[in-house]
């Protein structure tokens, strides 16, 4: 299966440049994959550059993991970063991912100075 890179899942979802729209689009009209990385690098955008608010990220994230054709890397442990996210949005997206791929490994606590995702359960506040 193909992979798509952080531009691709971007221009699928700010829709500002139609040229690049629908070159993702036909991209992944046979099937791609998204990794966590990708996936984190995706909400970091929307946040930094378009501004897009919270609510507005993890209804794309919803979005991405509900995509006929796109397969996202360990779905199951990004809807958990997602209603992680959706509880405390203050987390940032990446942390909660981060969180979630811990916890799926077993690798807990998850040690971190980051005072909101030392919030979170299965954290240490270094």
């Amino acid at each position: 299966m193909r992979a798509v890179d952080t531009n691709v899942l971007v221009r699928l979802l700010a829709r500002d440049d139609r040229k690049q729209l629908a070159a993702a689009e036909e991209f992944v009209r046979g099937g791609a994959w998204v990794s966590h990385l990708v996936l984190m690098e995706t909400a970091w955008v929307l946040d930094s550059v378009y501004e897009v608010q919270p609510a507005a990220i993890a209804a794309a994230v919803e979005m991405l993991l509900d995509h006929e054709q796109l397969t996202v890397q360990d779905s199951d442990v990004v809807a958990a970063a997602l209603a992680q996210y959706r509880r405390r949005p203050s987390v940032g997206f990446s942390g909660c991912l981060i969180l979630e791929v811990a916890r799926k490994a077993g690798h807990l606590p998850l040690g971190t100075p980051d005072r909101e995702l030392a919030r979170l359960d299965g954290t240490l506040k270094l």
